[in-house]
């Protein structure tokens, strides 16, 4: 495989939802990262991922745009939600449920890592998964 450093979202196919879209950027399969994975989350006003976790996984989600709020599970199950906007860092220890709603008037944009890489594979499965082809 090639190694392909430098990648911008439209320069790939990206996992399409009913709630928004997800560019893998960073992946095995696209420039042989090991040790994780990654890549741009656009959510619409209104807009988000339901509550799910990544098992052997942990997550970093930064905020690039817009405003929302994002609910991450004490190690008791219990919910804590955060109001969250352009430069907040968020991290989601391993096996945690969490969801992330955008409460905004535009658009939200997330940059999200997952470590070890395999998390976002299982998106494939979900019923409402399309592939968008990358932007020609």
């Amino acid at each position: 495989m090639a190694e392909n450093n430098f990648v911008y979202p439209r320069d790939v196919s990206a996992f399409g939802f009913d709630w928004g879209q997800l560019a893998l950027t960073v992946a095995p399969e696209l420039n042989g990262a090991k040790r994780f994975s990654g890549g741009v989350v656009d959510l619409p006003p209104g807009q988000g991922h339901s509550r799910h976790n990544h098992p052997g996984a942990e997550e970093i989600i930064f905020v690039i745009s817009g405003e929302g709020e994002q609910m991450v599970e004490t190690p008791e199950g219990v919910p804590v939600v955060q109001k969250v906007g352009p430069g907040c860092t968020v991290f989601v220890p391993e096996d945690r449920f969490h969801s992330t709603l955008n409460t905004g008037s535009g658009p939200m944009q997330l940059f999200v890592v997952y470590s070890p890489a395999g998390p976002e594979l299982g998106l494939r499965d979900l019923p409402d998964f399309r592939l968008i082809p990358k932007a020609e």
